[in-house]
């Protein structure tokens, strides 16, 4: 029989609690568990349909009186005490992906279940499992109809089983982030120990007092747009601007980042959705240091630049869009690209046989045909407050 999960969605006080029986069965007097908080109290009484009642299956719609007073709050899920559920924010999971674009891993969802929602990334696809034979192959990404085995990193632990003790709690569904859009169905096979072994350490210099020795504000100023658009030259004058004016500055490009953190990755979707995550990162702990860091990267997908946006405050992160269109991007063609991506020697090149997604809401908007590239790092600086 399926262990006993209950969800809890409404608190009358600390010893009675409304829900719904969501797996096993319940009978008055069972010693429970809260969780996350691992409170023990048993059952004094439950009603069903406005009636007592002793014993009932899932997917009973219950008031419930405890013995003990404890603390909950809607969405913690009372459990059987001699089987208990996990709390993590690392799993591995089988998932079906529903989406006719690609999963990317990397690349920012959310996951509903019962026992909560988050945030969740892909932070590793370990095999694909063939529909035919069923064995695992090698892969990179999933494609509408696909299975797979996948690591899920959360921004916040969630209630859980694996799917083969208790189906209702082993569930979840990840949504495209921000809407209602589902794209993958999943099934947890257990907990990533890890996730419980490390831990936040609690540092006595903080990112202000790194600023404060510098005297200057952190900033992420995030330049996007196609190639050949002008954002390494005018990143380039930002920080040579900067230098002369004092400030402690660091440019992160495009180009150079390919040479060693990120020599691994290609430029499939992919792989830009990854070299963005790690950049990303970079520029986090650049901006603790105390930092002004310039971004220059195509950075083609809106989702991964939000996702970059989310890890700074409201004032930290500077969007500016590189606005040139691509046939100014193309005859420029500074190196040579777009040349070599029109004759077929360069795959995935953006603009041509990859998207690139335009800032909807950028804090800047450069226009290199109307401005000159003095003019555009001027403008930049002056926004910043530098």
């Amino acid at each position: 029989m399926d262990p006993m999960r209950f969800l809890v969605t409404d608190v009358e006080s600390s010893n009675r609690v409304s829900g719904k029986l969501v797996s096993g069965q319940l009978t008055k007097d069972d010693s429970i568990v809260t969780a996350p908080s691992g409170h023990q109290t048993s059952i004094l009484a439950m009603e069903a349909d406005g009636s007592s009642c002793v014993s009932i299956d899932a997917e009973a719609e219950l008031k419930l009186a405890l013995t003990y007073s404890v603390n909950l709050n809607p969405g913690d899920i009372l459990a059987a005490a001699d089987l208990r559920p996990e709390f993590a924010d690392q799993f591995e999971a089988q998932i079906e992906w529903l989406e006719e674009s690609e999963l990317l891993p990397g690349r920012t969802y959310s996951l509903s279940a019962i026992g909560g929602e988050s945030e969740a990334t892909v932070s590793r696809l370990k095999y694909r499992i063939d529909q035919t034979s069923n064995q695992q192959m090698a892969a990179k990404t999933l494609s509408k109809g696909d299975r797979g085995v996948v690591n899920i990193a959360l921004t916040r632990p969630i209630v859980y089983d694996s799917a083969s003790i208790c189906a209702a709690t082993g569930t979840f569904t990840l949504y495209e982030k921000g809407t209602d859009n589902a794209v993958a169905n999943g099934a947890i096979r257990h907990g990533l120990r890890r996730a419980s072994n490390v831990h936040w350490q609690a540092l006595d210099v903080d990112k202000q007092s790194r600023a404060a020795i510098k005297q200057q504000t952190p900033k992420i100023i995030w330049l996007t747009g196609l190639s050949g658009s002008g954002k390494s030259t005018i990143a380039n004058l930002i920080e040579k601007k900067l230098i002369a004016k004092g400030r402690h500055s660091y440019l992160l490009d495009g180009d150079n980042v390919r040479h060693g953190l990120n020599k691994d990755l290609g430029f499939t979707d992919a792989d830009r959705v990854e070299n963005i995550r790690r950049v990303s990162e970079t520029a986090k702990l650049m901006l603790d240091a105390g930092l002004i860091v310039i971004t220059s990267f195509i950075s083609p997908f809106r989702a991964e630049r939000d996702m970059a946006r989310t890890l700074f405050t409201e004032e930290e992160f500077i969007e500016v869009f590189i606005d040139a269109s691509l046939d100014i991007c193309e005859q420029r063609d500074p190196k040579g690209l777009y040349k070599k991506a029109r004759a077929g020697e360069i795959k995935n090149f953006t603009g041509l046989d990859s998207p690139y997604e335009n800032p909807l809401k950028p804090e800047i908007v450069i226009d290199t045909v109307e401005l000159t590239v003095e003019q555009a790092a001027d403008l930049i600086i002056e926004y910043i407050g530098c």
